[in-house]
Order: structure tokens, then sequence, then C-alpha cells
């Protein structure tokens, strides 16, 4: 009897073993408009049940069948590593799969434009018309999304959060359908600054949280803060469906006038250096521990260093189309990318892509734009420095261009070539992916030239390695896995109360004091404060939108009323609160002065009022553009005036009003700027790189203390400015204030005077 309990105990055992080995280790779960499944121990995916893709049981876990053909490739394996199942995938692909791959979206808008920039249609009709919802895909997505096998997507404005990730849904949905379901992978440039408008309360949510720019950041000399950015940002991207950062912008900002220059990280290499490799670790590790799905791959800009534009002007214009290096000195901004980018502390081990310049890298290679310069492409960062992540041109550099001064095509150096042969011209020299091409036509007859000069095998090898490197950063993120997102779960991520309070104590963190006659600051709350509005002339953009002249308050006065009793009249004043912003000094570049007769070249100036460019370069170290028939670019000797010279005359005209009593002034610096013409008119002077109004307010309260650095310098003059070299950082006379104080890189105070702390002592 006891022998038959055994026999069956043993049996029962044995049947529950075989059960429980032919059980499925997957459960699933409907969403609204996905399934999810989890694995135990293994990928979450998801999919949606309108594409045709069906769970494959394998080994009791599941796998998506995104082929569709009933067998579990290498690619559908997630037990696999990211570079085996792109090899699998590279290998299958049709060669309009891989062109497809090689190509980056235009700008796209979530809903798209009714007309210009960015426009699109609905079912052939303008959204408005078109009776669609803003998360409805457009003809133009579906049909580079299905035509042209496209699979990378920029996104700018999206409507609100719940939109963004809904369109996301329907876009993974509409591409799983596709040949092999490759995901969409979409990104974005910077979508994290401040509305100064905006106030902050503890506990309350926003759209997506708000921190000071990159060079505010940098203000900070915190790469801890510029991590817990990064590690913020990435949960908010990822909410959002951006599994991709066009950025950092790392380039060394050692060039004052250069009209990017509030994008970087300061001019310093050692300190951008250190904040780059912090911004990249945070956006690209999940939880610290390598990638995952809170992982966004950093493409980071602009190889080899976009800052060291000749007289400031940017190579968005052919105008500005040459980076110089009269210092020699182009391994200081290289460094941020070697050192810094390439280096880093986290498991992911180096930043995923690379975008290079506009720009014509003088003497450093061929004379064409870094996006066709094989020396500095292949021979320099994959040869020299071993990289081999993704190579992104910048947007729009194979289009045609008019004109010097045309905001279009940017083919600098490749002007006379076709569009194909530009393209062909780009991955001879190394690149993988093309910015703002929606039309895989020119990456097609680009294959065909290289088959024409190498063979078949070669461009076919040649067009898999980028397909390799393009998967590795869809696969790496978890997309092939589980491209979807919960709604609920996106609008309770993006922008929620925790992430707001960090990026608000980042605002705080950001704002340089400069100046503090007598300790004017801080300024005891309910006293009078007179505000004089501010006069913004006529503007017009780079897409040619015009915006009207207006004057109005520079400050949210709802929020200044919150502090401060604010009056009228400045002899009822205690205090005078004046906001500007640093110098508009043009673009560097003026039709005008062309069509007297002159070579349309004119200054940059740093100052708000007139300059005579008279110490500039008798002879430009640059030019011999095909679109001008002279080679000479100086200015020397030509005068211009910022566009904002009523900034000067507002701080000068309200010291008179007020007298002995206190002016407060707070800069909104978007780049150097030269200072005697309204310091000594300044009792206060705070600058900052983008916050809040009420973070503002917060410091010249004292609610809060300064801390924040310059991370470049403050010139003395516009000579310096002219006699400094493009590519060499710190090497201006730096401005000294009435206090005795030197505008300086690293330079800062707070209540009790300058600092000097342990942030100067490591970088200055």
């Amino acid at each position: 009897m006891e022998t038959l309990k055994k026999s069956v105990l043993l049996l029962g055992l044995v049947l529950l073993a075989m059960v429980t080995a032919c059980s499925p280790k997957f459960t699933e779960e409907k969403k609204e408009d996905f399934t999810k499944v989890k694995n135990e121990g293994g990928s979450t995916l998801g999919y949606s049940p309108n594409s045709g893709v069906k769970l494959l049981t394998v080994d009791q876990y599941a796998f998506k069948d995104l082929n569709k053909n009933g067998t579990l490739d290498a690619y559908e394996d997630w037990r696999l590593s990211a570079d085996e199942r792109a090899k699998d995938l590279a290998a299958k692909l049709a060669l309009e799969d891989i062109a497809g791959l090689m190509l980056y979206s235009s700008h796209q808008s979530l809903p798209g434009a009714s007309r210009g920039f960015g426009s699109s249609n609905y079912n052939g009709k303008p959204f408005p018309e078109s009776g669609a919802i803003a998360s409805d895909l457009s003809d133009e997505q579906k049909a580079f999304l299905k035509d042209d096998h496209l699979r990378h997507v920029l996104i700018t404005r999206v409507e609100s959060p719940a939109i963004a990730a809904q369109w996301n849904n329907n876009a993974q949905a509409f591409a799983e359908g596709l040949d092999f379901g490759i995901p969409v992978n979409t990104s974005s440039d910077p979508r994290h600054g401040s509305d100064s408008y905006a106030e902050f309360n503890a506990g309350a949510g926003g759209e997506i949280s708000m921190w000071p720019g990159t060079l505010g950041i940098a203000a900070s000399f915190d790469p801890d803060l510029m991590k817990q950015f990064g590690e913020i940002a990435s949960k908010e991207y990822r909410a959002l469906g951006i599994a991709t950062a066009l950025s950092p912008q790392i380039d060394l900002a050692t060039e004052p006038r250069w009209s990017r220059f509030d994008g970087t990280m300061g001019e310093d290499p050692d300190l951008a250096t250190d904040l780059a490799r912090a911004y990249v670790d945070g956006f690209q590790s999940t939880d610290g521990n390598g990638w995952g799905f809170e992982s966004v791959n950093a493409m980071v800009k602009h190889w080899p260093g976009g800052g060291p534009e000749e007289g400031g002007r940017d190579g968005h214009f052919g105008y500005g189309a040459y980076a110089v290096y009269p210092g020699k000195n182009i391994k200081d901004h290289m460094q941020p990318f070697t050192e810094g980018a390439f280096k880093l502390a986290g498991a992911t081990k180096m930043a995923s892509a690379v975008m290079p310049y506009y720009t014509i890298s003088t003497g450093e290679g061929e004379k064409v734009a870094n996006g066709y310069n094989k020396y500095l492409i292949t021979d320099v960062l994959r040869g020299e420095y071993g990289y081999d992540g993704v190579l992104c041109t910048d947007w729009g550099i194979t289009r045609d261009v008019s004109a010097i001064d045309k905001f279009e095509g940017k083919p600098w150096g490749v002007e006379t070539l076709s569009e194909a042969e530009r393209h062909y011209k780009a991955i001879a020299a190394g690149m993988d992916q093309f910015g703002g091409n929606n039309a895989m036509g020119p990456v097609l007859e680009a294959y065909k030239m290289g088959v024409t000069e190498h063979g078949e095998d070669y461009m076919r090898k040649r067009f898999e390695e980028s397909a390799v490197r393009l998967l590795k950063n869809i696969f790496r993120v978890g997309l092939f896995e589980n491209p979807y997102l919960d709604i609920s779960e996106t609008e309770k991520i993006v922008g929620n109360a925790d992430y707001m309070k960090a990026g608000y104590e980042a605002q705080l963190k950001s704002i340089v004091l400069l100046k503090n006659q007598q300790n004017t600051l801080p300024l005891k709350e309910k006293q009078k404060v007179y505000v004089p509005q501010r006069y913004i002339a006529q503007s017009t953009n780079w897409w040619g939108v015009v915006t009207p002249e207006k004057t109005e308050y520079p400050f949210n006065m709802e929020v200044v009323s919150k502090y401060f009793e604010v009056v009228n009249d400045p002899e009822e004043a205690d205090f005078a609160l004046v906001g500007i912003k640093s110098p508009d000094g043009g673009v560097g570049y003026n039709r005008e002065d062309l069509e007297k007769g002159g070579n349309g070249y004119v200054p940059i100036s740093l100052q708000y009022d007139t300059y005579t460019a008279t110490d500039a370069r008798e002879t430009s170290l640059a030019g011999g553009s095909p679109l001008e028939d002279f080679t000479n670019r100086t200015y020397r000797n030509k005068s211009v005036a910022a566009n904002n010279t009523t900034d000067m005359a507002l701080v000068n005209d309200t010291k008179k009003k007020m007298g002995d009593k206190p002016v407060v002034v707070v800069v909104h610096v978007s780049n150097p700027m030269v200072f005697n013409e309204i310091e000594k008119n300044a009792s206060a002077i705070l600058g900052h790189m983008g916050v809040q109004d009420q973070a503002l307010m917060d410091m010249i309260s004292g609610r809060s203390e300064p801390s924040a650095l310059l991370p470049f310098q403050m010139p003395a003059n516009m000579k310096t400015v002219e006699l400094q070299f493009e590519d060499v950082p710190r090497d201006m006379e730096a401005y000294v204030d009435s206090e005795g104080n030197t505008y300086d890189f690293a330079f800062g105070l707070n209540w009790k005077g300058k600092i000097e702390d342990e942030r100067v002592k490591d970088y200055q």
C-alpha cells in the first residue's frame, strides 16, 4: 500500500512537471489599441491587433512574428544581442528597405500645419478641413513610411502629451504591418526649455518639465545636475514615444558671436567634456544599468565642433559655410566628443549617434562640408577614434541652394553636384543617414553610382554596414519588442510634479549674479517696484515668418506682483527692475551692403550701440563659394548696430528716472556681451540663459541664493572680440566692472561676494 502511494505521488509530480514544462511563461493583457505581453523573466512585448502580427511561442516564451512567416527569425528573438539581431535583419532587407532606414524625416508637427513650413494633408485636405484628429497620421507620413520605407521621424510641436502618445501608437501599428515590421524611431530636438511666464507650484505638473538650456545647466558647473536632467528628460521622451534625442549640442563655444552659442555647454573644453559625458549617460542608461525601455539614443552634435565659425556667421547659410582654425586648435573642439560622449561612465559606453555640422572645416581634408569630408569622417572619427555608431547628416545638406543668404539647402563645397551625387559622396565619406530627407530615390541612385564604380557586392556590403548601425539603435532601446505607449501612463509621467520641481531647482542654479553694488540684493519683499516696458523691434526668422514690433512688459507682472508692489511712477518706487536681452548684433551678412557695391559681409556686434569694425581682418581666412565671384569676405571698417539698441536706452533712461535708487537689471543672455554701455547704471545685474520669471523673483527677493558661474567670458570690448581666435577658448580680455570684478570664465557672486569654491578650482 505504501509503495502504491509513493508511485501515485511520483506519477503526480511527473504529470505536474510535464504540465509546467508545457505551460507558457507569458501573459497577455489587452490595452485600448495594443496587446501587452509579459514574458516571465524576459522582455515585455507589445503589438497591434490590426497589424497582422501574431505571437510565436518558442521554449514557452512569446515572440513577435514581425515578418509574418510563421518562424522565429534571429532578429525577432529578444534573447539575442542587438548586434546579432541587427546583422540578421540587415542581411534580409531589400535595397529599398535599407535606403528607407538611411532617411531621417523633415520636421513633423502633430497635427501638421495647414500651410507653409511643415504643412500636411489628411485625406487630401488641410487638417482643419479634413475631419481628422491631431493624432492621425498625415497623408505625407503614410507615404514616406510605406512608399519610401522611412523609419526615422523628427517631431516638433505636439498638441499634448496624450496626442503625442496616441500618434506614436498609430504610427507604430502602421509600420508594424509593413514588410519586416520595423518600428518607427521618433526623435526630437531639445524640448525642455522654460516658459518665462509660467508659474511653478510645488505639487503641480505641466506639459513637460521645464529646465534651463544646456548653457544654463553649464553655468551650474555641476555634471551631476546635467546627468539628472538626462535621466528625467529621457523618461519623459520615452513616454512621448521619442527614442532618439537630436542632442546634446557639444560644440565648443569659442566664437562668442555665433548664433548657436546659447545651445552649447560653454567655451571650456574640460567643463564641456564632463557635461557632455553626463548628459549622454543620463539619456542612454535605464536606471543606471545600460540600455533599456527608458533609454534614449543621444545624437551628439556637431562633429568636429561647429563653434569656430569665421566672424561668428552660422553655417545654415552660405555666408557662414566656413569653420576656421587660426589657433590650430581643432583638438579642443573634438575633446567633448572623444573624451566625453565617446567615453561614458555608464554601461552604454558611447553616444549612439553623431551629427557633423554644415560647415567646411578649413585645412582639414577636402574643402567640403563636414558631412562630405572623408578625412574627418572615415580617417579621424571612425579610424583614429574608433567610433562605430550612426553618422547622420545635418538637415538638408543634399538639397540645392539658390543664393548665399537663402535658407534652403546647405550643400557647402558640393554646390555643383546633383542631389544624387551628393548622396553618394556622403555615403562614400562614411555617412549612414540623411537628415531632413523623406524620399529614397536619391539614395537608390547613389547606390547605382557605387555599383558602377565598385560593383554590386561592395555596395551591398556598404549599405548593410549602415543598416546594422541604424538597426542596433532601434533594437537597443526595445522598440522591436514594445513600441507602444499606455496613454494614461504618459499623462502621469510627462511633466509630473517631481520632474517639474527638479527642473525649477535647476533653473535657480543657473542664474548668475554678476554685480551686486553695496549688497543691493536681496531685496525685501513687498517693496515698491517700477518695471519699464520693453520695445521689441520687428523681426523675421529663418523661415521668413515676420513678428511685428511691440512694446510689452519683460516679465509676467502677475508673478512680480506676488513678490513686490508694482507701481507705474518711478518716483514712488523703492527700486526698478529692468528686463533686457543681450545685444542682437545681426547675422554678419546684409543684402543691402551687396546692392550698394559691397561684398555683403558686415560685422556681428556684441554691443548695443553702433560698432565699426576697424580691427577686423583685412583679408578673411576663408571664402570661395560658387555663389560668389570673390573670395575675400572681410567686413573691415563697416558698421552695424544691434537690433535691440533700445535695451541699452531702457537701462540708462531708467537710471535717470530712479536717481540714487537701485536699478536691478536682468539680462537674458544668448551670447557674450560688452557690458560697458549699461553696467555703471545698474546696481545689480543678473544673467540667465532661459528661466521662469518666478525663479528670477525668488533670487531677487532672497528666497534663493545665486550659485551659478559664467561658463564663458564676457568681452571687455569689441576689439578683443575681433582679435581673438575663433577656435581658441578663453582668449579674450574680460570685462572689469565698476566694482572691480572681472567677468571672466568661472566668475559669479553670491550674497557674500565672489564665489571661490571647488568648482572654480577644478575648472578655472
